[in-house]
């Protein structure tokens, strides 16, 4: 809540303060095409960086990868489009930090690491809700120990085998869609 508070209260007001004393040591006009053209350096670089995470994405989803690192730069990429185009210098600042790669990259890091030890799985007995958090553990709930339905397969190996019952409708179906 204290973060919401800083951004939308006090930040605007040092973003104003900012403005006026640098438009005092450059002038006004200068000061709005600084601001003009920091928007558009900004838009190019994010529209620049955004094609390259969405080309990287559309390739580790051909090669069956999960691109979730393109998906919280893409994420971030978002973001730093509205602080560019949000006039003021601090907003350009962080804006810039999330457009550019270098920083972005590190940045995506740390936050693909930060969720990732957030991530619930199904876990041990003992939890209250039958849920614990697992930190950066590869870990497959699905394994026989962890059946989150609570049964046991009879020592053999169904793993490829999922049963269950079917009912034939494609006599039934007056359009022929199903067949």
């Amino acid at each position: 809540m204290r973060v919401l508070f800083l951004l939308f209260a006090i930040l605007p007001i040092v973003e104003i303060a900012l403005l006026v004393h640098v438009g005092d040591i450059i002038g006004g006009w200068n000061t709005v095409g600084l601001v003009i053209l920091s928007a558009f350096i900004g838009a190019y670089f994010v529209k620049r960086e955004g094609i390259n995470t969405l080309q990287t994405a559309q390739a580790k989803m051909q090669r069956n990868e999960m691109p979730g690192n393109e998906l919280v730069e893409g994420l971030m990429l978002v973001v730093a489009g509205i602080l560019l185009v949000t006039p003021g210098f601090i907003t350009d600042i962080f804006g810039f930090l999330f457009a550019l790669p270098g920083s972005r990259h590190f940045l995506a890091a740390q936050v693909s690491k930060h969720m990732k030890m957030r991530v619930v799985v199904p876990g041990s007995a003992g939890a209250a809700s039958g849920f614990n958090y697992q930190q950066g553990a590869q870990h497959n709930p699905f394994e026989q120990s962890n059946d989150p339905f609570g049964q046991r397969n009879s020592g053999r190996d169904d793993s490829d085998v999922i049963e269950g019952e079917f009912a034939d409708k494609t006599q039934n179906d007056p359009d022929k869609r199903l067949k």
